[in-house]
């Protein structure tokens, strides 16, 4: 279940966001959940398609300074009983 959060907005505002929720079949709260989680969503997929850029641009770097070791600390010869997400 949700967090209840109160907003406060002027009355021409409110009047504009109610209209706009019911031609969407929507309450206000409704309404603004969705504005708010649209936001956040783009928000969260700009930054892994930068995230996913900036590794592209620089795997041959990592590549070179990291190389192969993808379980850095274990002792030699648990890597291969190591479960693939192990770090």
């Amino acid at each position: 279940m949700g967090k209840q959060t109160n907003i406060r907005l002027d009355d021409a505002v409110k009047a504009a966001a109610e209209d706009r929720a019911k031609r969407r079949g929507l309450s206000l709260q409704g309404y603004v959940a969705d504005l708010i989680e649209a936001d956040v969503n783009q928000s969260r997929a700009a930054f892994m398609a930068g995230a996913a850029t900036f590794l592209a641009q620089y795997a041959d770097a990592f590549e070179a300074e990291v190389g192969e070791d993808r379980y850095p600390g274990l002792p030699e010869g648990l890597m291969e009983s190591a479960p693939r997400d192990a770090a």
